[in-house]
């Protein structure tokens, strides 16, 4: 998560629920050093810490320690990460903050892709159910994609199979130019859906 989410209440929340977190520390943040892990300093890592939190109402809201990752990445910027996982090395932690944007720009694609016109309940699982439906429909169309070794998008291959859900057409023949093989009308790269 990016600094903006630095809500140490919610991180707590989430330390709690058996997940790990990693965040930016803000500029004013302030810390007690309970414990140095010794780094290599030639990867770009300053210092891996253990630390406590001293300011009252962030120790309330996260009464557990932390670890803090200093690292300068190849621009020279140094960067602060805080992190509950104290069992990952200090360059992954790093690397998966640096990932976060790959995962951001995921659902901006999802968001662009996934065309749900309506929700067909309100509930928070309803919408949850019907969300995670449309992504397993657009992985699933991923792994034909992949596994037909098809050339078209997932966007075209999304729209043919939307117009012929009923056709008993193999897919493979229904998703590319080429016929099947007269002799065997089933094609070894033929997925079985049901």
């Amino acid at each position: 998560m990016d600094r903006g989410y630095l809500d140490f209440e919610r991180l707590h929340a989430l330390h709690q629920a058996g997940s790990f977190f990693v965040t930016r520390a803000k500029s004013n943040f302030k810390c007690r050093r309970i414990l140095s892990r010794p780094v290599d300093r030639s990867t770009g890592l300053i210092c891996d810490q253990i630390i406590e939190l001293i300011v009252f109402y962030s120790q309330q809201a996260y009464p557990e320690r932390l670890r803090r990752i200093r690292y300068r990445d190849e621009e020279g910027r140094t960067l602060v990460f805080l992190t509950n996982n104290m069992m990952l090395p200090a360059l992954t932690v790093c690397g998966l903050y640096r990932q976060r944007w790959q995962v951001e720009l995921f659902f901006k694609w999802i968001k662009q892709h996934l065309r749900i016109k309506r929700f067909f309940g309100n509930s928070q699982n309803a919408v949850k159910t019907q969300v995670w439906t449309a992504v397993a429909t657009y992985v699933l169309v991923a792994i034909v994609r992949k596994r037909l070794n098809l050339d078209l998008s997932l966007h075209a291959i999304l729209q043919i199979l939307s117009v012929t859900p009923f056709e008993k057409t193999p897919l493979f023949q229904l998703l590319s130019d080429l016929e099947t093989p007269d002799g065997d009308p089933h094609d070894d790269k033929q997925l079985i859906l049901l």
